[in-house]
């Protein structure tokens, strides 16, 4: 693996590397306003949501790398105590990156966006209209990180009031991420879109104890055919199948021709049952998936 010692490369290049690694990241798209009330509007992906009670965010408007400056919207917060922080669909990731241009301080970056500016209720910065969900916070701290370019300010903020648009809201009240599709940032141009087939589900294992890819049978384990992935979902397991549910399984047709075809000693019949329990587990039915593992133990012949 390469081997980097931040303190042996340009802060340029490590840059690279942990935007690259570090990702996709969400984007705060921040609202501030300076002590004369010029308007600026600024994108930042170092940025994540750290508190729900009090519930705070915190960005980081870094200093530039290339001359040591700090950015507007850094010294707005520090001029004004309030931020907008709105997020990042799809619809408007163009107009977002428009933003981002270093324009200089008098100009209204929503205005060279293109983004509708409408009051916020509780803080003097105002929210961006297209976006989904619009976050007007009260910088509660900013704590400097370094003097010397790259160096990170965060800036510690309480929500005080969320806006949502409702049109991302699901029947049970709950953001739909198909709805809301979000963009993340990665390195260099690129960025990730939260929507379609890039989305999956992940039971968490709240409500049970799994039993751990320690107690998966070695041949499970050292299974040629299922990955890391598919051992993590074995393993969400509370309790094995009983035996008469594997026994049902075994009446399956495909299972059938399965040992047909070949003997308990021909390594192929284990290969094409975890090849089955494979397509089960990809499919999100990790019980099904055990059943047809556990036909192996139970086989007669």
């Amino acid at each position: 693996m390469l081997r980097v010692d931040p303190k042996e490369v340009s802060v340029a290049k490590l840059h690279g590397y942990l935007l690259g690694a570090v990702a996709p990241r969400p984007i705060a798209f921040v609202s501030t306003i300076d002590g004369n009330g010029v308007r600026n509007l600024s994108p930042f992906s170092f940025f994540n949501a750290f508190s729900v009670n009090p519930p705070i965010c915190v960005f980081s408007p870094a200093r530039r790398g290339k001359d040591n400056t700090t950015k507007h919207t850094f010294e707005n917060a520090k001029e004004v105590d309030e931020v907008v922080i709105n997020v990042v669909s799809h619809e408007i990731v163009q107009q977002m990156s428009l933003s981002s241009t270093e324009y200089p301080g008098d100009v209204d970056e929503f205005e060279k966006s293109g983004l509708t500016p409408i009051d916020s209720e509780l803080v003097k910065p105002a929210r961006v209209k297209e976006s989904p969900v619009q976050m007007e916070c009260k910088v509660k701290s900013i704590i400097e990180l370094g003097q010397k370019g790259g160096a990170g300010n965060l800036v510690i903020c309480e929500i005080l009031l969320m806006h949502i648009d409702e049109n991302v809201l699901n029947d049970q009240g709950v953001i739909d991420p198909h709805a809301i599709d979000l963009v993340g940032r990665m390195g260099g141009n690129w960025y990730s879109r939260a929507s379609g087939n890039s989305l999956f589900e992940v039971e968490k294992p709240l409500q049970t104890i799994g039993i751990g890819v320690d107690r998966l049978p070695m041949s499970i384990r050292n299974s040629c055919v299922l990955t890391g992935n598919n051992l993590g979902q074995l393993g969400n397991i509370e309790a094995l199948p009983e035996k008469e549910e594997v026994t049902v399984t075994l009446d399956d047709e495909k299972i059938k021709r399965i040992f047909v075809a070949h003997k308990s000693t021909d390594p192929e019949r284990e290969n094409q049952v975890h090849q089955m329990a494979k397509a089960l587990l990809d499919e999100g039915d990790v019980e099904g998936a055990w059943k047809v593992l556990m036909t192996l133990e139970y086989s007669q012949s």
